[in-house]
């Protein structure tokens, strides 16, 4: 099994989680839930946001089948608009690979994390473990622990069904 800092992290504060090892090429959710046999809607992916005014970006982590809300995201900030980086651009910003981005890699590097409030609604929900090919599942009450996330309803049903 893959041990990474993440789950060093998780271990070392006794947080109980299950990790997946999958195929390390890029995923989506929806691809991720089938090979689990779960729902897309506990599959949760971590996208990255950049502000209009300069500022770390932040994290909007939201259900698998769904997509990002950038204006209720941008309300719920204070901000007159956000928008989404290139994948070149989020890797450079979190120094981690698109398909492996994670809130729990990132912890103290100053990224703020703002959960969709549906996570509420799961006992557990899947994230990535920081790299491709690990995913963890764990308690949404570690997840907004650790990670100090703000809920809020950010996202809305996918149009489509690609991740």
């Amino acid at each position: 099994m893959t041990s990474n800092n993440v789950t060093r992290l998780l271990d070392s504060r006794k947080i109980a989680y299950t990790a997946f090892d999958l195929p390390v090429e890029k995923l989506g959710a929806r691809q991720t839930a089938r090979l689990l046999g779960v729902s897309p809607h506990i599959i949760y992916k971590t996208i990255v946001i950049l502000r209009e005014k300069p500022g770390k970006p932040l994290l909007a982590v939201i259900p698998g089948d769904h997509q990002v809300d950038l204006k209720a995201l941008a309300a719920y900030l204070g901000e007159k608009k956000v928008h989404l980086p290139t994948q070149r651009e989020a890797e450079q910003l979190t120094g981690l690979q698109a398909g492996g981005i994670s809130p729990l890699a990132l912890l103290n590097k100053g990224f703020q994390v703002i959960l969709d409030s549906a996570a509420q609604t799961e006992q557990e929900i899947h994230i990535s473990g920081g790299q491709r090919g690990l995913n963890l599942r764990l308690p949404v009450k570690a997840i907004i622990e650790l990670t100090h996330a703000r809920l809020a309803e950010i996202s809305r049903p996918s149009e489509t069904d690609e991740d």
